[in-house]
């Protein structure tokens, strides 16, 4: 197949679609031909869609692509998204099935071997950055050109969460192109399709009319911009530059709700802030030291001051609503500098030299809240350095397992299990690195049971041993807030997600 002409026939279906501005509003039967331009915090590192596991962008992808489910807000569970329906076979087995006539952007059609690849390629390739979320599957087989069976290796009952990861691409391109088919050939089976990718800069989709998730008032356009400054984003969002500024921080919120073109939407976040701690490193592989500092910061006092109350303390890695939530369990760790004091003194670590690393512009105030913690830790007993690299190059050293201690967030935890194998269990990823066999068990049981009660009160018993190991000191999840332009409708949900399916524009 000649793959370039088939990338210029993209180009010109993107461009045939660009309608002309109507002189009035779109009614409910038009397709409006506006464009909604997003403000972000998160990189855009390139065209692979595998290659980086942040929220937002990886549900960037999932609308380009099609992933194999997505989460239903309204049901409350997973659901199929490009396929036609996820079902168990038995406790160790799962089956995909795909929609009869299923193509892509191309007209090509949309196989089982394409979601065989997909997951091989996430699960082996070096391109991937997102192994994770099929450790565990032991096989992965086309039964038919509709049907993939998956076998795990122990029972898992998150697989459903698992594959709204998993973007399906095309097992001919990859074939023909390999990675370049990521930036010559992207043709999915969402409801948009790529236009365009400026690395650092910006991302634009462009709205597939034919996808029968999109209705007549979805943007025909949206823009993803990075700006990581809170006053760039409600300056550009003030100024009509974008229409949806995520992340606006507490102190610019009386801004936004003063602006005549445009007004504040929140949600409380399934979002874990924690500051992690890499045993890898000393002094995090002394349990004394982790537990120092979790009664060192002072949680209530950040939030009043500098979040002026807009975030609920965590007693853990969950919060009420979410799997594994025990409103009977209180942490231990209340803010005692003294008891912080003294467990570093009985593992002999006084005034041990640490450096914490925070993002800065990633994360309502996280340079503020970060230089609050830094009198709170010395106070504590720790000598304490800041570092504030640029987000890109803290992201990519965490995600590599070369960051001792830091402070940031784990986001669509709507099912924690993944969050939490990926950073507490062995082997899970090289973020900490920490590993306990005790906690295994437990992460590993919670994750084989299939009943939703029996599975949360198993989750509650890992709760209770992570916080009591404490590879991290668990902080809040921020009420979010986002400004959105007057005449466009975005009702955020608590995983930081933007789907154009959800945006109307009048």
């Amino acid at each position: 197949m000649d793959w370039i002409k088939m990338t210029s026939k993209l180009h010109m279906i993107l461009a045939t679609t660009a309608i002309a501005a109507a002189s009035t509003a779109a009614s409910a039967e038009e397709f409006t031909d506006k464009r909604v331009a997003v403000a972000i915090t998160e990189t855009i590192s390139g065209y692979n869609p595998y290659a980086d596991p942040v929220v937002l962008l990886g549900s960037v992808w999932c609308q380009v692509y099609g992933c194999i489910t997505r989460y239903d807000w309204e049901a409350g569970e997973f659901v199929p998204f490009l396929a036609e329906s996820v079902e168990t076979l038995d406790e160790l087995t799962w089956e995909i099935k795909l929609p009869e006539g299923l193509t892509r952007h191309n007209g090509e059609p949309v196989l089982a071997a394409d979601v065989v690849h997909s997951i091989e390629y996430l699960g082996t390739n070096p391109g991937s950055g997102k192994s994770y979320l099929v450790a565990g599957w032991e096989s992965v087989e086309a039964i038919d050109d509709r049907t993939v069976h998956i076998t795990t290796a122990t029972p898992d009952a998150t697989l459903r969460d698992n594959l709204a990861g998993v973007a399906v691409t095309s097992k001919a391109l990859f074939d023909e192109l390999g990675d370049g088919m990521f930036r010559e050939a992207p043709f999915g089976a969402g409801p948009y399709m790529l236009s365009d990718i400026s690395i650092g800069e910006h991302m634009i989709i462009e709205r597939n009319d034919d996808h029968p998730m999109i209705r007549a008032q979805n943007p025909q356009q949206i823009m993803f911009r990075i700006m990581p400054e809170p006053e760039q984003r409600v300056t550009a969002l003030a100024n009509s530059e974008v229409q949806i500024a995520q992340l606006v921080p507490p102190q610019l919120r009386p801004r936004v709700e003063s602006l005549p073109n445009a007004r504040l939407e929140t949600t409380n976040s399934v979002e874990m802030m924690f500051l992690g701690m890499s045993p890898k490193t000393h002094p995090w592989d002394v349990k004394e030291a982790r537990q120092a500092v979790a009664h060192a910061i002072n949680r209530e006092a950040i939030v009043a001051a500098v979040l002026q109350g807009q975030a609920k303390l965590l007693n853990g890695p969950v919060s009420e609503g979410q799997l594994g939530y025990n409103p009977a369990f209180k942490s231990p760790y209340d803010y005692n500098p003294e008891r912080a004091r003294a467990l570093l003194a009985s593992a002999g670590l006084e005034g041990v030299e640490v450096t914490l690393s925070t993002p800065v512009g990633r994360y309502t105030a996280d340079r503020q809240i970060a230089e609050a913690m830094v009198p709170m830790l010395e106070d504590a007993g720790f000598s304490v350095s800041l570092d504030t690299p640029e987000w890109a190059t803290l992201w990519a050293n965490v995600q590599q397992g070369n960051v001792p201690f830091y402070y940031m967030g784990r986001g669509s935890m709507i099912d924690p299990s993944r969050a939490l194998h990926q950073y507490f269990a062995t082997g899970g990823s090289p973020r900490l690195g920490f590993s306990n066999a005790e906690l295994d068990a437990l992460l590993a049981a919670e994750r084989a049971e299939f009943d939703p009660a029996g599975r949360s009160t198993k989750m509650q018993e890992a709760v209770v041993k992570l916080v009591d190991e404490a590879p991290a000191a668990f902080m809040w999840q921020h009420e979010m807030a986002w400004g959105v332009a007057n005449g466009v409708t975005f009702n955020p949900h608590p995983a930081d997600q933007v789907n154009g399916w959800e945006i109307l524009v009048e």
